[in-house]
């Protein structure tokens, strides 16, 4: 292999990048095949390496039962391949976040379930971190050499693949990645997210995004951050051990909506803001409940967003909260349940609230989340809305937050629910007069993704306006003359003539 091709040289950048985030020695180059013991692999279809997964599931479950351990190695590497990929995957996942139930005997002969965890998430340092280059892996038919593969505590989760500078960034995606889904599937039945970039164009997606869906990581720790496409910026922004972890646990999803079920990930934008968002809820003792307007212009993936919350919420926060999403139309109350419904958000049936009373009845119950209309608040001017619950674990989450009508109504939320906690999400920004009670209701800004950087994204197509003045011509020249023949006819007066003009202004003038 040519050490200094481009190939090799963006390589080398990327491995460096990684050496910064998990640390140089935690680095093998796989080619010579000579690190397969090391790894534990007895076979090269192998993709789990074996012998750090056994050593951090022991670390991480010093209380759990050999047998348990074992049962649950052979549970996480089982043969997945008569499943569809993105199910394989899904399933894996769940390992992940929820940790292997296996069923073992104890001392007086009863069957018990113990749980085993693969990966700790509220510790990151306490997880082993590995990036390996050029790992031989074999299918049924072929053999691929994937170019970086990250892998935590021996679970591939992050695929790399690199092209030299001079070539497009599709054709890592089209003559790679396409490829390894035909030929070594089982390497995304653990995949989290792929990597592609040829050293000016890097990009993140799924297993099951096309190419058109990769998207680029232009900030790694702040919306204030200059956005800026580099391999560095993806690496840091998606790979460093906590926000990995994060990604993996917190911004994951699987959404049935489509004619087949796909993965998503969160966006850079999302991430950063949700994230905001999250902290708002711990802290919001301090901000009297007011956790802020998340504006994420239109097209941007706001129904996600919500999901990512209230799932992290519901992950890392101790409490029985309830999240009550509001919405100002029908259609969009089937909308967002639909998502929610789909990404598997919901576990329930759908609880909607279709009156004040159902509502109230509600939140006394154990719901982790109620769909309802602002309009549901309505009341008479001189009326006081009923109070509905003072539950502190509350959660208000309400779609176009900004609008006009929702002043009122608003504010009528905060009445009926003066412990609740409350969230605007909109599509389009507070206007800088007008909007006092939303900011009296949600507070400022938590979160921005304005409508230009949505269109320098790629995620929402730009708008165009062009002004056009309509031509006319007249091609009756003796209009004039048969006007006066009109009035004379109807043998109106001046004022009368006056009054016509004024009322249908627009027409005359055009005339």
């Amino acid at each position: 292999m040519n050490e200094f091709s481009e190939n090799k040289l963006i390589e080398q950048t990327a491995v460096k990048i990684f050496g910064e985030l998990w640390g140089t020695e935690n680095f093998a180059n796989a080619y010579s095949g000579e690190t397969d013991t090391e790894f534990g692999r007895e076979n090269p279809d192998e993709v789990v390496l074996m012998n750090y997964l056994k050593i951090a599931l022991v670390k991480l479950n010093p209380n759990v039962s050999t047998e348990a351990l074992n049962l649950a190695i052979d549970e996480i590497i089982k043969d997945r391949s008569t499943k569809s990929m993105v199910n394989a995957n899904q399933e894996v996942w769940r390992l992940l976040i929820d940790g292997v139930k296996v069923e073992t005997e104890n001392e007086k002969g009863e069957r018990q379930i113990e749980k085993v965890k693969v990966i700790d998430f509220e510790n990151p340092s306490e997880n082993h971190f590995m990036l390996v280059s050029q790992l031989w892996i074999t299918g049924e038919l072929h053999t691929r050499r994937p170019d970086l593969i990250g892998f935590v505590n021996g679970i591939p989760l992050v695929l790399v693949e690199l092209k030299a500078s001079h070539k497009n960034l599709r054709n890592a995606y089209q003559q790679n990645i396409k490829d390894y889904k035909d030929t070594i599937p089982q390497i995304f039945w653990y995949n989290a997210f792929i990597i592609i970039s040829n050293g000016i164009e890097s990009k993140v997606g799924t297993l099951t995004s096309a190419f058109e869906h990769f998207n680029e990581w232009k900030k790694i720790k702040s919306e204030d951050e200059e956005g800026r496409v580099s391999l560095e910026t993806v690496i840091k922004g998606t790979c460093e051990p906590s926000r990995l972890l994060d990604i993996v646990e917190n911004f994951t999803l699987f959404d049935d909506s489509f004619r087949e079920r796909i993965k998503a990930i969160t966006r850079y934008f999302q991430l950063l803001g949700v994230n905001q968002a999250f902290e708002q809820i711990k802290s919001r003792d301090k901000n009297n409940g007011r956790l802020g307007v998340f504006w994420h212009t239109q097209g941007s993936g706001k129904s996600y967003s919500m999901i990512f919350l209230s799932q992290k919420v519901f992950r890392k926060m101790t409490g029985n909260f309830t999240f009550v999403v509001v919405t100002d139309r029908n259609e969009l109350d089937k909308q967002i349940y639909k998502t929610f419904s789909a990404c598997g958000a919901v576990y329930e049936e759908e609880v909607h609230a279709d009156s004040i009373q159902n509502l109230r009845q509600l939140l006394s119950e154990d719901h982790r989340h109620i769909f309802t209309l602002i309009h549901k608040f309505g009341t008479k001017p001189e009326e006081k809305p009923p109070m509905l619950s003072d539950r502190s674990d509350i959660i208000v989450m309400v779609d176009e937050a900004h609008r006009t009508q929702y002043d009122r109504l608003a504010q009528n939320m905060r009445i009926a629910m003066p412990k609740s906690s409350f969230i605007g999400f909109t599509g389009t920004p507070l206007m800088a007069k007008g909007e006092e009670k939303t900011r009296e209701t949600f507070g400022d800004y938590v979160s921005t993704y304005n409508f230009a950087q949505s269109v320098e994204d790629g995620a929402t197509v730009p708008l165009y306006y062009e002004n056009r003045v309509p031509k006319l011509e007249n091609e009756n020249p003796e209009i004039q003359k048969d006007l006066e023949k009109v009035m004379d006819f109807y043998e109106l007066t001046t004022d009368e003539e006056e009054k016509l003009e004024q009322e249908f202004s627009t027409f005359y003038h055009l005339i």
